[in-house]
């Protein structure tokens, strides 16, 4: 079977890999000039241990098991990554109870080794942390993500997947013989099966294949995670994430493979992409990081990237889970959409690709 995986970011590059290792003929069309440049290079580079997602869901199914796999797979294949450890801070006694709540859902997740310990004993972990409870996730980690990608290339290209750059999708169209697919000039290829992993460009792709059933393409909401850098010598070893709060994480402290300390995502609402960091966030941003670092110093933080999740619930709803829309769910064989695959997206992506390849083998 010939499939046509649309985007090379991290979750299409990982279903490509999966695909190609269960027997087929891969294709991977990807609109930019290099692999995982949109929302795969502008996140927190994080392998999250799976503590927050609702249980049996898509979120927390693939996180706590992708993660197991990823470790393995950065350890097989050199991709640098270090498990640092996380800890979710309480910084009030009104936010104790979302700590033990989120523990709890840890649990029910199977996350292994969490544990809820003292302010003293996080401050034995972290000196310079502040906090009134605390959660110890010692399975977080962090990764070279465009490393990670380029492995996953790697593998589905030693199985013969071929990948093409500067190809963007214009329609895709349902005939007998498959799947008719659009681009370029005039230009069009058929083949046997497609997998829609265009991040934020999904939607637009799922509006443009003919035969699958508008009503089942989810609106897209576009929510930027703006970064700020530490200017100065890191002092945490660990990940440092409050309690969360509707809509995102919080922001949170996290390390890169080279130690250097920075600050994010925050949430910014906005109509179109746009990766511009407003200098004028950090007033935010200093308030709320010295909930939990109270000696933060002043003029110390500095506009660093941002990111846009591929959101498909807006700002004052509840939260969605993944969406992976498969031939047993919409009816039309040999095809596969993927919506709304923001965080923990990069840690479940290995999973992810063994479930879409499981859809294209039955």
């Amino acid at each position: 079977m010939q499939v046509l995986v649309v985007g090379a970011g991290v979750v299409g590059l990982g279903i490509a890999r999966a695909v190609a290792l269960a027997g087929h003929e891969v294709i991977v069309a990807e609109a930019e000039s290099a692999i995982g440049t949109i929302t795969s290079a502008r996140n927190s580079e994080v392998i999250h241990a799976g503590l927050y997602y609702t249980t049996n869901s898509l979120r927390a199914r693939h996180c706590v098991r992708s993660r197991r796999m990823l470790y393995s797979y950065c350890a097989s294949h050199g991709v640098p990554h270090k498990k640092t450890g996380k800890l979710v801070v309480a910084t009030k006694d009104a936010e104790i109870k979302k700590l033990e709540d989120i523990f709890k859902q840890s649990q029910a997740n199977d996350c292994e080794n969490v544990t809820l310990i003292e302010p003293a004993d996080a401050r034995k972990l972290e000196p310079e942390v502040f906090c009134v409870a605390a959660m110890n996730s010692p399975e977080t980690g962090i990764i070279d993500s465009h490393r990670y990608m380029l492995a996953l290339r790697g593998d589905f290209e030693d199985y013969g997947g071929v990948i093409a750059l500067k190809t963007r999708i214009d329609r895709l169209v349902k005939i007998p013989a498959g799947w008719e697919v659009h681009f370029g000039a005039g230009e069009r290829i058929v083949v046997d099966a497609v997998v829609n992993a265009a991040g934020l460009g999904a939607q637009k792709l799922a509006r443009a294949t003919e035969g699958y059933p508008q009503e089942r393409v989810p609106k897209l909401v576009f929510a930027k995670g703006n970064y700020f850098g530490y200017s100065g010598r890191p002092v945490f070893k660990r990940l440092i994430y409050p309690v969360p709060f509707h809509g995102g994480l919080g922001v949170h402290v996290t390390l890169d493979l080279a130690g250097r300390m920075r600050f994010g995502p925050d949430i910014e609402w906005i109509d179109e992409e746009n990766y511009d960091v407003d200098p004028r966030r950090g007033d935010v941003f200093y308030a709320s990081v010295r909930t939990y670092w109270p000696a933060l110093p002043d003029n110390s933080l500095v506009p660093d990237y941002s990111g846009i999740r591929p959101k498909i619930s807006g700002q004052h709803e509840p939260q969605m889970d993944f969406i992976i829309d498969a031939p047993k769910d919409h009816g039309v064989l040999g095809l596969v959409m993927l919506f709304g695959i923001e965080s923990p997206g990069l840690t479940s992506s290995l999973s992810i690709g063994e479930e879409v390849a499981t859809y294209l083998s039955s």
